[in-house]
């Protein structure tokens, strides 16, 4: 019986939270198959640990934790390469309504080593404190700050050059 409200309550949690965690794979590496890949294996790992991670309470932060760290460990072991294909994907077709500025921002932060992007994504996409980035990442509150400014700073500096030199700073 118990088992059986564990499985129901991790599907539903799987289900109302697939979508989002999808999109923040995204953001981390950039492609939709991968960030399938790497939502599946954060609900592998979070299945695996429902019964304690449940009786703590913050299931969401805790699968937000494995995603960032699940991306970091694939991209030290070198897990995903990209291959060269003959034609590049149509992106405007995957998004047809998506901003010109969107795109190019996507575009910028693929161009991000992993450490800057999982920081960026963690910190401003899910909206985490420093201490809840630190933690996560497994680094100091004083790391996180400082890799948000330098990655910040790369992340203007490759939107300016993708739009050549015409991006503008908000509030500025």
């Amino acid at each position: 019986m118990r088992e059986a409200v564990r499985e129901r309550e991790f599907r539903e949690f799987a289900e109302a939270r697939q979508a989002h965690l999808r999109r923040s794979a995204y953001l981390l590496c950039g492609d939709w198959h991968q960030a399938q890949d790497l939502t599946q294996t954060v609900l592998m790992k979070l299945y695996a640990a429902w019964g304690r991670v449940r009786k703590d309470g913050n299931v969401d932060a805790y699968a937000r934790t494995i995603l960032a760290r699940t991306f970091i460990d694939q991209q030290r072991k070198g897990c995903w390469r990209e291959e060269p294909v003959g034609e590049p994907p149509d992106l405007t077709s995957a998004a047809p309504d998506a901003p010109e500025l969107r795109l190019m921002m996507q575009e910028a932060l693929m161009e991000l080593s992993p450490r800057y992007r999982a920081v960026l994504v963690l910190r401003f996409w899910e909206d985490w404190t420093v201490e809840q980035t630190a933690q996560a990442l497994r680094i100091s509150p004083g790391t996180v700050k400082s890799q948000s400014s330098r990655g910040l700073t790369r992340l203007r500096t490759i939107v300016e050059s993708l739009s050549g030199g015409s991006a503008g700073r908000p509030g500025r």
